[in-house]
This record gives structure tokens, C-alpha cells and sequence, in this order.
């Protein structure tokens, strides 16, 4: 059986094993994915289980919001990438619905926003999954977001993030947004100290200090790749031309401090959703023994 019930790190959950991956979705918390690896292999996730991480909004909070880590859905505003919403019934346990070659969590409807965020995920072939991020606006009044889908990996001391740039056209141009501090956070310097710019692609080396950049990138695709542990992990989703990106940006890389984990995050365009209307954010997962060239080419023709 490809697709089972099981418990992890004290969560309902499902889990997915196909020939060249494992990957395990808790909907008792979140919903969130905490586990991908190769078969009998380290999690590639960050999945805080023990002390998680918490950010507390304001002094007067009732509860604060657990980071845990994995991947999980959040909404977007078209300036930049978060605000208060976004935070918004991240932990309440949900539901969890199986077929045969997948499965859909669903978290429980947030009662400040009146929404419903749900993860679906489907065999594609043996290295590859679609991953379907979504949300359902259960209001009366309208919503206005995009949606971010937000990896936690874990890296390793030979792990580099690869971006392909540009798209081959002849006019050629690549937008880049460079955060210098947010709400609390960041270096306090533009300087770009763990990015390089090559012919065709941005590539991260995370040194371990907290920063955020943001890319615009047609072929909308982020690459893990990973020399020590022999493989690749590469996320792929749809670019669309012209449409209203938070920060004009589809792509995002976040270095935690220290490394302790470094999000791959994809985004999809601005929306605005009438009752009950349900905005998608698809994905690609491929996951594959080898670690790829540290080109845009490579990352492009990997996630084909």
C-alpha cells in the first residue's frame, strides 16, 4: 500500500512511499508535511517535534504560533509576503481523506478569516509527487490573497540552493528583492554574503545568517542539491506572465540563523475570492539520487 494511516511525533498523519521517496503529512496539527527523504534515508525536512519554535504576534496573545517546521500553506498580501492572517489557525488539528495513489489534509476552518487551508498530495511517478496548496474562502465577504507554499529544509554542510534566472528571451531580465531587515529580523546589511549570481541562476550557500531574498523566475523552480548525501530535491510550479506577485516575486529563499533550516518557498498570483471559491497553488516535487550541476540549465532540465 502505497498510502497509510499512521502516527508522527504524536500526530495523526499519513504517509506516502513510492520506490524512491517517503513522505509523511500530520493533519493532527497544521495540516503540515513533516517528512521527506529517500527510502530509509534522513529527513530533508526541518520538523522541530520537540521544543518547537514559537513567534508570539502580540504581548497580550492567548497562544502563540508554533513554527514546527515541514511544509505548509500560508496566505500572501501583494506589497510583500506575510501580515497577521497569515499566522492564522496554523495548529488546530484537521482532517485527512486517502485514494489509492495520494491524499488530502485539511486544517480547520480559522475562525478569525473564515477560511480553510488544505495540502493534497499525488503519485506522479516514482521520484515525483504533485502537491496541490489550497484554500476555501467560507465567508461572506470577499478575500483578497495569493498563496505561499513554504518548505523548511534541513541543509548540510555541502547543501546549495540553486534558482534558474531569466528566460532565454531577448529581453533577458531578472528581478530580484533584497530584504535588509523585517519585522524583527534579518542583518541589517544588503550585502549579499551567502547568494551569487551565475550566467543563468542565483545560488544560495547558507553561511547561517537570517536572511530573506526574493526572486522572480519563469521557470519556477527551486532546487535543493546536495553533493555529501548524493541527491536532489527540486520544487517546480506554474509562472504566470503579468500576474500580481507579492514583492513581484514567485520564488523565495529564507536562511534561518545559524542554518538551523533554510525555506524553499514558491508563491502564486494575487486573487480575489468570492464565497466559497478555492484558490490552488500547484506544485512539483521531484526528489532523485545524484546532485545536479549548480546551473539554471540543470535545474531546468531536472524538473522537466
Amino acid at each position: 500500500m502505497p498510502v497509510r494511516a499512521i502516527t508522527h511525533a504524536g500526530f495523526a498523519a499519513v504517509e506516502l512511499t513510492t520506490s524512491a521517496l517517503r513522505l509523511v503529512a500530520v493533519h493532527g496539527t497544521g495540516p503540515r508535511i513533516a517528512w521527506l527523504s529517500q527510502p530509509g534515508g534522513d529527513n530533508l525536512l526541518m520538523w522541530d517535534e520537540n521544543s518547537p519554535l514559537k513567534y508570539v504576534r502580540e504581548p497580550q496573545a492567548k497562544r502563540p504560533w508554533n513554527l514546527r517546521g515541514g511544509h505548509r500553506v500560508w496566505t500572501a498580501r501583494m506589497g510583500a509576503d506575510e501580515d497577521e492572517q497569515t499566522y492564522a489557525n496554523d495548529d488546530a488539528p484537521g482532517t485527512c481523506a486517502m485514494t489509492a495513489d495520494g491524499f488530502t489534509v485539511t486544517g480547520a476552518q480559522c475562525g478569525e478569516t473564515r477560511t480553510q487551508r488544505s495540502i493534497s498530495v499525488r503519485i506522479l511517478r516514482d521520484d515525483r509527487i504533485e502537491v496541490v496548496n489550497r484554500i476555501v474562502n467560507r465567508s461572506n465577504m470577499l478575500l483578497g490573497c495569493g498563496l505561499w507554499a513554504l518548505t523548511c529544509s534541513k541543509p548540510g554542510p555541502q547543501t546549495r540552493y540553486v534558482v534558474p534566472l531569466g528566460d532565454g528571451s531577448g529581453w533577458d531580465t531578472a528581478t530580484i528583492t533584497l530584504f535588509r531587515c523585517w519585522a524583527g529580523h534579518g542583518t541589517g546589511t544588503f550585502r549579499d554574503e551567502q547568494g551569487e549570481l551565475t550566467e543563468d541562476a542565483y545560488v544560495l550557500t547558507p553561511k547561517g545568517l537570517e536572511s530573506k531574498r526574493m526572486l522572480q523566475t519563469p521557470a519556477g523552480a527551486i532546487a535543493l542539491v546536495d553533493p555529501a548525501r548524493n541527491l536532489t530535491f527540486a520544487i517546480r510550479t506554474p509562472y504566470e506572465r503579468g500576474a500580481a506577485y507579492p514583492a513581484n516575486a514567485n520564488i523565495a529563499l529564507y536562511v534561518g540563523p545559524q542554518n538551523f533550516m533554510v525555506e524553499m518557498e514558491t508563491m502564486g498570483p494575487h486573487a480575489v475570492l468570492k464565497s466559497d471559491e478555492v484558490l490552488e497553488h500547484r506544485q512539483e516535487w521531484t526528489l532523485a539520487k545524484g546532485a545536479i550541476p549548480l546551473t539554471g540549465a540543470a535545474v531546468r532540465a531536472f524538473t522537466a
